[in-house]
């Protein structure tokens, strides 16, 4: 195994050390697309040139500890070897998996910032409720991450809620920690409108988009076509008079299936004119950037065996049951009672548990 991951790392030495002399090439450096995927990769390869040495230095830790041990008489150093001998041995196995992670090939999209679409299903206004909840519950776990979250547009249920939210989120690996939150919520609960006191299901989804990079899709901005309304809503006197809310059409050909279709935008965040179409065009982008991933992104899935990440949102992945106060993620078959916590943000150990699913998967694909 130790020669096998050593292999491994010292082939990635010269790759490291030209890297390392590129993003510094002028020309590189002008190349904005270029410099930025140069410095992903450095910083990938610079953890993995740390851990080479922790491996080397450990390795070369117990040989010299068995040496001391087969020919000292020192009971001190003898002593002494043997400590160091257990402690090299016991890190030694930790760092081998922490390496096996670290040369599984990341997903590109892990470090981008994400859209964030909850939307309620089935179920009416309890639907819609369960939607606020939902967004409640990624609004408390964001600001336990330090993380900056800003609504784009909602649309507010009858009975409380929403019946569609979409916001940003922008921190560091959003998209690689949120990532399998994508698919279909379920909530068993005895509604607030329910005379009866009859438990009832309600769904609402949950998508998380990858944000786009300002290079990442290609738009021909002089064909979008823009107009300005008054924002609705509460807000005081300068809601009716100023013309902030932008919405954008644009036409755009799906390079999967060869149809022109428009897309619409609105985007009523702020009371700042230009705010709102930087905002609206960051959604435009991210909206085709998903659209032209979605092939690549079904790729993955089809050859992937895990439940974990199937790629296709219109699957049931969690169920919220408020009677027995439990939570149960269906890929994983994972189960707490912890439901108040858990909607109160404090949802990262499940987020680990999925994360630990899918590297076993894609540690047996690499055959690490």
């Amino acid at each position: 195994m130790a020669n096998n991951i050593l292999e491994k790392l010292d082939g990635l030495v010269a790759r490291f050390e030209e890297i390392a002399t590129l993003i510094t090439d002028p020309a590189v450096i002008a190349d904005q697309k270029r410099y930025v995927r140069l410095a992903k990769e450095y910083k990938e390869l610079d953890d993995l040139m740390h851990a080479r040495r922790e491996y080397m230095h450990l390795l070369v830790n117990i040989d010299e500890a068995k040496d001391i041990l087969s020919n000292e008489n020192d009971a001190d150093m003898r002593e002494m070897a043997r400590e160091e001998l257990d402690n090299s041995q016991t890190r030694l196995p930790q760092l081998e998996e922490e390496i096996k992670l670290m040369l599984v090939p990341a997903d590109p999209q892990d470090a981008k910032n994400v859209i964030l679409e909850i939307r309620g299903g089935t179920g009416g206004d309890e639907a819609a409720i369960f939607a606020g909840d939902l967004f409640r519950m990624y609004g408390k776990f964001c600001e336990s991450k330090g993380w900056k979250l800003e609504i784009s547009s909602a649309n507010e249920g009858a009975a409380g809620g929403f019946k569609e939210i979409i916001c940003s989120i922008i921190g560091e690996n959003v998209y690689g920690t949120l990532k399998y939150e994508s698919g279909v919520h379920r909530v068993q609960r005895v509604p607030a409108t329910e005379t009866q006191g009859r438990v009832h299901t309600s769904a609402a989804s949950v998508a998380v988009l990858p944000e786009a990079e300002a290079f990442d899709v290609v738009i021909n901005e002089g064909e979008i076509k823009w107009d300005t309304f008054r924002s609705g809503g509460a807000g005081g006197q300068n809601v009716n008079k100023v013309e902030s809310g932008v919405r954008l059409r644009y036409n755009w050909k799906n390079p999967n299936t060869g149809i022109t279709e428009e897309i619409l935008i609105e985007c009523t965040e702020t009371r700042d004119q230009p705010k709102n179409k930087e905002r609206a065009l960051s959604r435009l982008r991210t909206f085709i950037y998903d659209k032209e991933h979605q092939k690549y992104m079904d790729d993955i899935a089809s050859r992937r065996k895990t439940m974990v990440s199937t790629g296709d949102r219109s699957a049931k992945i969690r169920t919220y049951n408020y009677p027995q106060g439990r939570i149960t993620d269906h890929r994983i078959n994972y189960t707490i009672y912890n439901l108040a916590a858990f909607m109160d943000g404090d949802i990262q150990d499940c987020i680990d548990h999925l994360t630990v699913a899918e590297n076993a998967e894609r540690l047996k694909e690499s055959e690490l």
